[in-house]
């Protein structure tokens, strides 16, 4: 059964005094309960969160759903940290933890409702015209049939640029298999982007399983 979310709100620290401090300082305020840390912790890294979840997701407001989830997380553990100065990994295995166990409840739906994995590629108000909305769609529906760590894996290494070595600490996972699961979601998709017409060419297939 999928984690239940937290009902925070996304304004939850908008409006608040920044602060100009080192990732360490952050977090000992974090660990401490200060209002203040809270705020700043969301300002700095819920963006990169945001970010991250949309690309794998294709959906902005799951993407959004996602960084309330891993936010709430996040400060409900925050006396577990045990190196201040690893904040960003902190929050970084959360959201990996956080988009792992989503693209799972996803695949299981869509098996036990006989359907294809969802492709909703939600991006909003931003500027992209018609054309470029359908193969965003069409590509993000080539990800919904690769296995949910093949989909995270080929996610964080190419749209995130994380180091094969961070992709396997966030995922618990041995550096062996984020190699075999890269290699094949590649090869998988450099076949099927092949059989579609208009996504053909569009892509640097040479540089995906690198």
């Amino acid at each position: 059964m999928p984690a239940r979310r937290s009902n925070v709100s996304l304004s939850l620290v908008v409006g608040r005094e920044r602060r100009d401090t080192s990732d360490g300082d952050l977090a000992r305020g974090l660990m401490a309960g200060d209002a203040w840390a809270i705020a700043e912790t969301w300002h700095r890294f819920a963006p990169m969160v945001i970010m991250m979840a949309e690309r794998c997701l294709g959906s902005r407001s799951e993407a959004e759903d996602i960084g309330q989830e891993v936010f709430y997380r996040v400060f409900r553990k925050a006396k577990t940290l045990r190196d201040p100065d690893s904040l960003r990994s902190f929050v970084y295995s959360f959201a990996v933890r956080a988009l792992r166990t989503e693209l799972r409840r996803k695949r299981l739906r869509a098996w036990l409702t006989f359907d294809q994995p969802e492709a909703l590629v939600d991006l909003g108000s931003r500027t992209l015209d018609v054309e470029s909305r359908d193969l965003l769609r069409r590509f993000h529906g080539l990800l919904g049939r690769l296995t949910p760590r093949d989909r995270l894996v080929f996610t964080l290494r190419r749209m995130e640029s994380m180091t094969v070595e961070e992709i396997a600490t966030y995922m618990d996972i041995s550096v062996s298999t984020v190699k075999r699961s890269m290699a094949h979601a590649s090869n998988r998709l450099s076949r099927w982007v092949d059989a579609d017409a208009g996504l053909a060419g569009l892509t640097d297939r040479e540089r995906w399983g690198r």
